[in-house]
């Protein structure tokens, strides 16, 4: 074997290419020699290899392609952040140096690439284990390996970030109310080991309560159904009372969210019916909207006319009837769960009382009907009661209906018929004829909660 001995070999020309052997060529390093690389090495590739930095690192850095660590978290966590713009085949490696991961973890930072398919970082959270990662594509990003144990690696949980409407916290969750129209938007979300979901309590507008359309008619009008009222099950953040039974079991998973705006309408109540007027139910409340979740404004309560009486209308909850025409539908148009109930019946001397969440309008007599009852939830960290029907008025020498969680009680005086209260989406109590009649009282707006967890 013939054999040369240089100091350097240079090409011909400047920048030009020196090749050593030809295709099919076989160059043996033999064992002892050392090849130095100062420059820029293409084509190689790797093997799985590394080359280790012996020094262990104790505060947080950024990785080198090509490079194993070995990471000492004796005196606190300690990140490790992954190169950015990473191209395929570059390869890191990370290993516990004192045995003390499970204490104080190493917490591998992605720096913008996924890791295993998922837009998370990553945990080695027990003693003296280790990964090797490699970059593949923009879609798996960086890929594990080796490790010295499948269950030492956890993703590190991530959660839901958002803005909009008035933000308030209870413990590890987060919660946005909407009373007026607004945007909830969201600028990340999580995995599932934090939070990908989101609970939410939509109410729209309540009804208006009906009246007595002519002076002639000695009768009260009905009561208006509440604004349909839509509710999950409050297992996605936090055990809060979504509703009391028997409500608790019809409520609906938790929403899954996608990091975009949410424009969010909260819906206004319907006006009560004036008295004399136009012989008309109370004008139905305005629909609440957040993501795919429409609840429905309710009916209108039922106006006495000398003839006889009108219809409550149709909505989330019903409006109660005023003598005839039928009662006002609850769960209109149909949701599952079922978003209201409907109204009472009326009778010659009082009005229906409107549907509410919790159930059916009562039936109106020589008095007037109650309102449907509502339901309470401490979606906003306090029990608050909302949903519940308008009651239906009545003449004077009887009694009006009663109502609660937010609908408004009917009337036997002078007095119009009350108004369903604020945010709660509750029915206008229907009024009185006294001696003339009175107007029916407004449906109370509706609201929009949002609740999520934020942290651990």
């Amino acid at each position: 074997m013939s054999e040369v001995k240089v100091n350097k070999i240079s090409p011909r020309t400047n920048c030009g290419t020196v090749q050593l052997g030809d295709s099919g060529d076989t160059i043996t390093i033999p064992a002892g020699a050392t090849i130095t690389n100062n420059g820029t090495q293409t084509g190689f590739g790797r093997s799985g290899s590394v080359n280790w930095d012996t020094t262990p690192k104790t505060a947080t850095f950024t990785g080198v392609s090509g490079n194993g660590y070995f990471i000492n978290t004796t005196a606190g966590v300690v990140t490790v952040n992954l190169p950015s713009s990473p191209s395929a085949g570059d390869i890191v490696a990370v290993v516990d140096y004192a045995g003390t991961a499970a204490t104080n973890n190493i917490t591998i930072g992605r720096n913008s690439s996924n890791i295993n398919g998922a837009a998370s970082d990553i945990t080695i959270s027990k003693n003296n284990s280790g990964i090797t990662l490699v970059y593949v594509d923009g879609t798996q990003g960086w890929k594990g390996t080796e490790t010295s144990n499948l269950t030492d690696i956890e993703l590190q949980p991530e959660y839901i970030t958002a803005s909009g409407g008035t933000v308030t916290c209870s413990g590890n969750f987060k919660i946005h109310t909407f009373t007026s129209p607004g945007t909830f938007t969201v600028c990340s979300v999580g995995n599932p080991l934090g939070s990908t979901t989101v609970d939410y309590l939509v109410v729209a507008g309540g009804g208006g309560g009906g009246t007595s359309a002519n002076p002639t008619s000695s009768h009260g009008g009905s009561g208006g159904g509440a604004g349909g009222y839509r509710f999950s099950d409050g297992t996605a953040s936090g055990c809060y009372t979504a509703s009391p039974s028997p409500l608790t079991p019809l409520g609906a998973s938790a929403l899954p969210v996608t990091a975009t705006s949410f424009p969010i309408t909260v819906g206004g109540g319907g006006a009560g019916r004036v008295n004399p007027g136009p012989a008309e139910s109370g004008v139905s409340g305005s629909n609440s909207v957040f993501s795919t979740i429409t609840s429905t404004g309710g009916g209108g309560g039922g106006t006495r006319i000398p003839a006889g009486g009108s219809a409550g209308g149709n909505g989330g909850s019903g409006g109660g009837e005023n003598t005839c025409g039928g009662v006002g539908t609850g769960n209109t148009p149909p949701v599952s769960p079922p978003q209201g109930n409907s109204g009472g019946t009326g009778s010659s001397n009082g009005g229906g009382g409107g549907g509410g969440i919790g159930g059916a309008g009562g039936a109106g007599g020589s008095d007037g009907g109650t309102g449907g009852a509502g339901a309470s939830s401490s979606i906003t960290a306090s029990s608050v009661a909302r949903g519940g029907g308008g009651a239906g008025g009545t003449r004077t020498c009887n009694s009006a209906g009663s109502a609660s969680d937010g609908g408004g009680p009917g009337s036997n005086s002078p007095s119009n018929g009350t108004a369903g209260t604020t945010n709660t989406g509750g029915g206008g109590g229907g009024g009185a004829f006294f001696p003339t009649g009175s107007d029916g009282g407004a449906g109370g707006s509706g609201i929009v909660v949002i609740r999520y967890k934020f942290q651990t």
